[in-house]
């Protein structure tokens, strides 16, 4: 097909230099204008190369001598001149047409190098913002596919695997470091010296991203392994502690109530048996909030929603407590509804709670109110404690963390963001001016809404 197209451009373009020199000889020597077939001799060259450009030439020179050279309308010459001319235009025409036809492939050469570093510029690109290489392999391979003009290009990382009958196989190596391999339909791979050129460099850039993922791989699992490590460190260390001290108390109050040798009051044993409930029910709490603390980290902890309202939340919460007579509660003249486990919004509302109460002096009362704002239902508890800092504002619910040095595990707060955003809720803290510090629980509304009871 294209030695077709070839001799028809050819034709053509003599055609036109020819009856570009008809349309010129009354203004110019017919000799002066034989160059104009320099310009279909190039013409070709360029778009067909030297091969062609030769057949040109010649076909020029015979056209030339045909029409205008005496005698005309045949091939024979009485005049030497013109043997010299058509001779120095033969040769160069035959010069012209193998520079044209050079150029042409030089610059076809300098495309095709450009379009083979725009490939390995990309392919760096695109394995530099994907964390997984096997990931990004189908693609890399079609568009190397495009650039070497192959067909059915499949890569495989760290292949031993023989190739299809239809296939040919190229290795992928990074200096001495086997990558892979490279298969193209057999009859469309690219040629030796363009594989040489693209392969090594997209072996180097594939053995890097293989590195650069294993190393990422290995770095995660170190910072996990750290954070368990800092995780269970921190965690028997608050535990230990929390534990120790309420067991202390359960075990004086309980020697006491045993001893022989102490007479006591019955006020005095009420006030023993009011101290073991306290710290039963202390120790009760750090239970759970170490048993829902593993069920939020195994994902285990699957709520089953129900229709609450407000203050059924808020009475809940109450009941699990001890120590509430400092809470004042103001639920508004209607109580929002919601749809949530009623245990586990019991439980991230009493963890608020029991923060402010300890966070407060034991003269300060405790703010406990509901509202209704952007589609949500939100329980607001509010103390008057040492407030908190913007530092703290941004890690007050995290695992073990504290607004203090005082004691305590530092889960509760961490257990109600839990179960709230379980619940399709949210929690969040704002400081107050002047001291103190509100925590906000946040619940989707329903679409009815029942009137509390008073």
């Amino acid at each position: 097909m294209k030695p077709l197209r070839a001799l028809i451009a050819s034709a053509i373009a003599v055609t036109a230099a020819t009856g570009l020199v008809f349309a010129l000889r009354p203004v110019a020597p017919v000799l002066s204008l034989g160059v104009l077939y320099v310009l279909p001799v190039m013409a070709v060259a360029i778009a067909f190369g030297v091969a062609y450009a030769v057949g040109t030439a010649v076909a020029s020179m015979l056209a030339f001598n045909f029409f205008f050279l005496p005698p005309v309308h045949n091939f024979t010459l009485r005049d030497s001149q013109n043997w010299v001319a058509l001779g120095v235009y033969l040769g160069t025409a035959v010069v012209v047409g193998q520079l044209a036809a050079h150029a042409r492939r030089r610059a076809g050469e300098a495309e095709q190098r450009e379009r083979e570093a725009t490939l390995v510029a990309d392919v760096s690109l695109e394995l530099l913002r994907s964390e997984h290489v096997q990931h990004e392999l189908r693609g890399i391979a079609a568009r190397t596919a495009a650039v070497l003009g192959a067909k059915a290009t499949r890569i495989e990382l760290g292949s031993l695997r023989r190739p299809e009958p239809e296939e040919a196989a190229f290795e992928l190596v990074a200096g001495d470091r086997p990558v892979g391999r490279i298969f193209f339909r057999r009859g469309s791979e690219p040629a030796a010296d363009t594989l040489d050129r693209v392969l090594p460099a997209l072996a180097s850039i594939l053995a890097v991203a293989e590195d650069r993922e294993r190393l990422g791989l290995k770095a995660v699992e170190a910072e996990s392994l750290r954070r368990s490590d800092a995780i269970k460190t921190a965690l028997l260390r608050s535990v230990s502690h929390d534990f120790r001290s309420p067991l202390t108390a359960v075990r004086a109050a309980v020697d006491g109530l045993l001893s022989a040798s102490l007479h006591l009051r019955a006020a005095d044993r009420d006030e023993l048996l009011q101290t073991i409930d306290v710290e039963a029910r202390r120790l009760e709490r750090l239970v759970h909030n170490l048993l829902d603390l593993s069920r939020l980290q195994a994902g285990a902890a699957e709520p089953r929603p129900e229709l609450w309202t407000a203050d059924g939340i808020v009475g809940r919460a109450l009941d699990a407590l001890s120590g509430t007579e400092r809470v004042v509660v103001n639920l508004g003249a209607e109580a929002p509804a919601f749809r949530v486990d009623g245990a586990q919004a019991e439980r991230a509302l009493a963890n608020l709670i029991e923060n402010a109460l300890k966070f407060s002096s034991p003269m300060d009362p405790v703010d406990v109110s509901v509202e209704t704002a952007d589609g949500e239902a939100r329980f607001r508890v509010t103390d008057r404690g040492p407030g908190l800092t913007e530092a703290q504002l941004e890690h007050i619910f995290d695992p073990f963390e504290r607004a203090t040095s005082e004691s305590g595990t530092g889960l509760g707060l961490t257990i109600a963001r839990g179960f709230a955003e379980a619940n399709g809720g949210r929690v969040w803290a704002e400081s107050k001016a002047g001291g103190g510090a509100s925590f906000v629980l946040a619940f989707p509304l329903v679409e009815s809404v029942v009137t509390a009871t008073r």
